[in-house]
């Protein structure tokens, strides 16, 4: 459910509007600053006390960054880069959350999104055809478990 949440959330952002007002709207988001803060409930900005119809996330704390590259690449038209990644950050161990905490960084790779291309890292996995994931892991503290999905070596950003 939280892989589909995430993926949800990314493409939100790939999709969202271009307001540059400066500081954050009503829903968590400062466009200017790329960077959205507040309860996962504003993310599909509908505050509603769901996430896409779906209560289980909306009280959960997010935190999500995106680069000035993949800003502008998804805004402005301009091509994407290895400079493009975004970073998403779940806080489910509140009142009332999910008792999740996941951190995802996802960065464009192009194409072919596999290791045969020079940008993709090892330990990652490609989602939407060319972008690779090169963090995925948190922990379900109503399980105790903590997961690693993908940890790509190295973890950072930049080309």
């Amino acid at each position: 459910m939280k892989h589909r949440l995430f993926i949800g959330l990314a493409v939100f952002l790939l999709v969202a509007g271009t307001a540059m007002a400066a500081g954050f709207d009503e829903f968590g988001y400062n466009y200017k600053a790329r960077i959205f803060v507040g309860k996962a409930d504003g993310v599909d900005r509908n505050i509603n006390g769901t996430v896409w119809g779906d209560p289980t996330y909306a009280n959960d704390m997010l935190v999500m960054k995106w680069s000035k590259a993949w800003h502008d690449a998804r805004f402005k038209g301009a091509s994407w880069t290895p400079d493009a990644w975004l970073i998403n950050e779940w806080n489910g161990a509140v009142p009332g959350g999910s008792g999740e905490v996941w951190h995802y960084k996802i960065k464009w790779v192009g194409t072919p999104c596999d290791e045969t291309n020079p940008y993709w890292e090892e330990g990652g996995y490609c989602i939407w055809g060319q972008f690779e994931v090169i963090m995925d892991h948190g922990t379900d503290i109503t399980e105790g478990v903590h997961y690693w999905i993908a940890h790509a070596i190295p973890t950072g950003f930049g080309s």
